[in-house]
């Protein structure tokens, strides 16, 4: 299958709504018809439906940074699948390892998620990571496993065009620099293994997304490691010029 690269901005808690689409509009007139990447923005959910109709019209896309698998009912502060679609979001960010630390979100709940997010119609950008400490101890192959494995179980096929994994050493996260090239190159290869092990070819052709203290100096490099398909960035997709370089960089030197 030919996968086309994909570059996502996670904001994080980043961008009031008039910052928000102030920022989407200057680089949407500067990429726009120019580049070959996918590109997607996560905002907060304050900014998220604007910022969905200052892309309308483009090839951008917006996705959402969390929400709950159930449908409605009492559960204060969250946001439901059938909230989101409607308004023109088309991806949810599952199981990033902010949620996971900070919020205590679980593999079972990440499970919940991604099986409401893919009935639903959108399409989950799946999160998995080891911790420095799984690393040091030759333990990450291990630990994307069991991530991989519970967070898809229940899947009995995948369609490559409708889920996005997404590789972020959680030691990498903020860090001042992003995971070496052996390093990532030996982690989707083990990714890759492993859904092709759930999933046969169709497992092997989800994209595989590196995310990690990505920025305009390191993306060239990157994206030429085997099996990096694009990026979710953090910090470097709140900067216009960083953004923006690293959606070129993309789309210049990505090869399948």
């Amino acid at each position: 299958m030919n996968i086309h690269p994909i570059v996502a901005g996670n904001w994080k808690m980043h961008k009031t709504r008039n910052e928000g689409v102030s920022f989407v509009s200057k680089i949407k007139n500067r990429v726009l018809d120019k580049v070959e990447a996918r590109v997607i923005f996560c905002p907060p959910f304050t900014a998220l439906f604007s910022i969905v109709e200052a892309i309308e019209g483009s090839s951008l896309s917006v996705g959402a940074q969390n929400v709950y698998f159930e449908a409605q009912g009492a559960f204060t502060g969250e946001i439901s699948v059938e909230m989101l679609k409607p308004e023109g979001v088309e991806y949810v960010i599952i199981g990033h390892s902010e949620r996971r630390r900070i919020f205590g979100e679980s593999d079972s709940l990440i499970n919940k998620k991604i099986h409401a997010v893919l009935g639903g119609g959108l399409i989950p950008i799946f999160c998995i990571g080891e911790k420095l400490e799984d690393r040091k101890a030759n333990r990450t192959t291990d630990v994307l496993k069991i991530q991989i494995e519970s967070g898809l179980e229940g899947l009995g096929a995948v369609d490559p065009t409708k889920i996005i994994v997404a590789y972020e050493p959680v030691w990498a996260i903020g860090a001042s620099e992003a995971a070496s090239v052996e390093q990532i190159s030996e982690a989707h290869a083990s990714v890759k293994s492993i859904l092709a092990g759930m999933f046969r070819d169709d497992g092997n052709d989800v994209p595989l997304l590196y995310g990690g203290s990505v920025n305009e100096k390191n993306a060239a490099e990157l994206i030429q490691t085997k099996g990096v398909d694009g990026f979710l960035a953090g910090g470097a997709s709140l900067n216009e010029d960083s953004f923006c370089s690293i959606i070129e960089q993309v789309s210049n030197f990505y090869k399948r």
